[in-house]
């Protein structure tokens, strides 16, 4: 068994909506981040909390104890990770490779057997909670790997937020299924709710604010209902993201050999919503699509 690294330098992969505050937080706990992003400017930013922004991503990983990858996709992850110059050969024997964006189950696996392959540690450890849950270090993380790689990914992970070890590589891409299945779910669902109040007469804010506290209460109901409320859906969760990971869910549900009908509708739904041009809106913006159909008003 290979030995492990301690931790003190990261390399960071991916400074966007929610990589940006996620490497920032590191940064700002003594870590020495040295970042990159395909659009420079997104990572330059983390200039002014003390990281070093590389110029090539092969750069991110030169004496480097953890390589995080906060990226789009899978395919965008096994572009810059997997190959004989990719990222996972460039890493030291004994460091930590983690993965923190939403990928399908088998391609984690598979980067985890990669990895392992090269005496690096792997974990896959996607996150919910959107920009706000990374601004203030609350994501919910779900992580995938051995106990050993687990625990040492534990002290950065804890820096962004609350993670769970739910079991081997890919387990932590599977709870993300899992969440996102269900978040897509309710936002529709409270989409329709909100819909039906205010076609019924009455007023949807009034309708949130008596079902706060209740069993129908959910963060979905009190964060998104306002957006929908207010129609502000400036993204904190593209809803090009939703339909990724809802349309994964459902290949790798009949993978399995199930078929989950409300998922379905969803993914329908969402896909809906892109076609209809509003892909980069946040997912709660949903409502638009519900009320196209309804031939309402956006």
């Amino acid at each position: 068994m290979t030995a492990t690294r301690s931790i003190e330098t990261v390399g960071f992969i991916g400074t966007g909506i929610m990589g940006f505050p996620m490497a920032r937080h590191l940064a700002q706990a003594g870590y020495r981040v040295q970042a990159w992003n395909r659009t420079p400017e997104k990572a330059q930013r983390l200039s002014a909390f003390g990281a070093t922004i590389v110029a090539e991503a092969s750069d991110v990983v030169r004496n480097a104890d953890v390589l995080i990858c906060m990226l789009s996709s899978g395919p965008s992850c096994d572009e810059l990770l997997l190959g004989e110059h990719g990222l996972i050969a460039g890493m030291c024997a004994g460091s930590l490779l983690v993965v923190m964006s939403s990928i399908p189950v088998e391609t984690a696996r598979h980067q985890a057997e990669q990895a392992t392959a090269c005496g690096i540690a792997y974990v896959d450890a996607p996150v919910s909670g959107g920009e706000k849950g990374a601004i203030e270090a609350s994501l919910a993380i779900m992580a995938g790997g051995t106990a050993q790689a687990y625990e040492q990914a534990l002290p950065l992970l804890k820096k962004m937020g609350r993670p769970t070890h739910v079991g081997p590589a890919g387990s932590g891409e599977l709870a993300k299924l899992v969440n996102q299945m269900m978040v897509a779910n309710n936002i529709a669902s409270v989409a329709e709710a909100l819909l039906l109040a205010e076609r019924g007469g009455a007023d949807p804010a009034k309708v949130r604010e008596a079902l706060l506290g209740g069993f129908a209460d959910s963060t979905i109901l009190r964060q998104h209902a306002l957006r929908m409320i207010s129609g502000d859906f400036t993204p904190g969760g593209p809803a090009r993201y939703q339909v990724k990971d809802t349309s994964t869910a459902i290949r790798f549900a009949a993978s399995v050999g199930l078929d989950l009908p409300m998922l379905n509708k969803s993914d329908q739904l969402f896909t809906d919503m892109l076609e209809n041009g509003d892909g980069d809106l946040d997912h709660s913006g949903v409502i638009r699509e519900l009320r196209r159909r309804n031939h309402l008003p956006p």
